[in-house]
């Protein structure tokens, strides 16, 4: 492997205007605040990405505190593999995922520039055949909702947010506007008897999965739910590290793995690699993040199943350049690595 000068890190904390806020079962911003972390090695930056997340108590201040407690682990690298470097950081940041993510997808994007190729590659992965990744609505007024839809009309997958008492129209009356596929997102919102008399309606609707029905504690419901649905039935708040994945078979159809919550790419492919084992489906989401985190996930898109990478087409304006999303299809930066270049801060 390339040898290397000792790392430094850059720690930069940004705001992502939303182009609309963006509500959920459970809350609703305009602005994601986000902490990229920068690893140079002098000739290379690599870069990572950890949005805040009031649900997980995610603070941009805690992101930061996490990754400044391993600066000097960090800044004494001089040869990067960024499994092992995982490996080692783990241990010392066991309940701090976000910034470990963070300092991951930082790690495997310099790696890949220090190799001068990308990440994808490195792991010997075929981008020929790839998922197409949905478009995210997020809950709002049923006429917003189709606004929304109408703004990018060419995607072939939208994620529908639910969790209101009106979610059976909002899709009726989407339907109307699209021939594309729906998935459904209830973050949690949902009781046992609704999931299975919903998942009835949708089928019928072209609703292809639903997301993560009920609370995560509820496992004697999504046993319930996981053999009644006529619908599959995908994992996110119930799957959350690699330990959460064994869990999930007899309860969910598949997983939907988030860098930010497993800790980054390393973690991810394991969970992949175990929820196929399971015979479990596998997504990979986003949350609301720019295009530094989206391309970290683009690396992994041969493995999956499904993809939700759609947080920087939410951005009123992005702060990087790298992996693109064009109409659900993922077109990959020119650049090694994961193909990040971070934008002067405004």
């Amino acid at each position: 492997m390339k040898p290397s000068a000792e790392l430094q890190l850059s720690i930069h904390r940004r705001a992502l205007p939303l182009k609309h806020p963006f509500t959920i079962s459970r809350s609703s911003i305009t602005t994601q605040p986000t902490v990229i972390v920068e690893l140079s090695d002098g000739t290379h930056s690599g870069f990572g990405e950890a949005t805040t997340n009031d649900y997980y108590g995610m603070t941009g201040q805690r992101i930061v505190d996490a990754v400044e407690s391993v600066r000097r682990e960090l800044e004494s690298v001089t040869q990067l593999d960024p499994a092992q470097l995982w490996s080692q950081l783990s241990n010392r940041l066991p309940d701090d995922p976000f910034a470990l993510c963070a300092i991951d997808q930082a790690a495997y994007d310099l790696w890949g520039k220090q190799l001068d190729a990308p990440v994808h590659q490195l792991w010997k992965l075929d981008i020929d055949h790839l998922p197409v990744s949905n478009f995210t609505i997020g809950i709002d007024t049923v006429e917003n909702m189709i606004k929304k839809l109408q703004e990018v009309p060419d995607w072939p997958v939208y994620k529908i947010k639910l969790g209101t008492a009106d979610d059976l129209n909002i899709i009726t009356e989407l339907r109307q506007h699209t021939t594309a596929t729906f998935r459904v997102d209830a973050n949690c919102g949902w009781a046992v008897d609704e999931t299975i008399a919903n998942a009835l309606r949708f089928r019928e609707l072209g609703v292809e999965f639903i997301e993560q029905p009920l609370p995560a504690d509820d496992i004697d419901g999504s046993m319930h739910v996981y053999q009644q649905s006529v619908l599959p039935i995908m994992a996110d708040e119930s799957c959350i590290t690699e330990s959460d994945v064994q869990a999930c078979k007899n309860r969910f159809h598949g997983v939907n793995i988030k860098l930010v919550k497993c800790g980054g790419l390393t973690p991810a492919r394991r969970m992949i690699q175990q929820a196929r084992l399971l015979n479990l489906k596998v997504m990979v989401g986003c949350m609301t993040e720019s295009t530094v985190g989206i391309s970290a996930i683009a690396q992994l898109l041969p493995l999956l199943d499904y993809v939700d990478m759609d947080g920087a087409e939410l951005l009123a304006e992005d702060i990087a350049t790298g992996a693109r999303v064009e109409q659900g299809r993922c077109k990959y930066s020119q650049l090694p690595g994961s193909g990040v270049e971070l934008l002067p801060a405004k």
